[in-house]
């Protein structure tokens, strides 16, 4: 078993609470399970914080403070890859 240091993840779902941002969660945490990914998962609704993030439409997921995806629901591949990069 190879001994490396796998950092931890801060991931969030931006998004009010519709339907695309519960989606969103839903495929995010199967995805971070399934990878055995260490991972904090926070799920921001507070309007005022989103708009921080500086996008116009939600559903949103933010890696690391970094914004990845805005405006739709990405697949569970594409955010396997995205995680990937980190």
């Amino acid at each position: 078993m190879r001994n490396e240091k796998q950092k931890h993840m801060e991931i969030k779902i931006l998004g009010t609470g519709c339907p695309k941002c519960k989606t969103l969660e839903k495929i995010t945490h199967e995805v971070v399970e399934g990878l055995g990914i260490q991972a904090t998962i926070t799920k921001v609704e507070d309007i005022v914080e989103i708009m921080q993030y500086n996008i116009l439409s939600t559903p949103a997921l933010v890696v690391n403070e970094k914004v990845e995806i805005k405006g739709r629901v990405p697949s569970a591949d594409e955010i396997k890859q995205i995680l990937a990069k980190y």
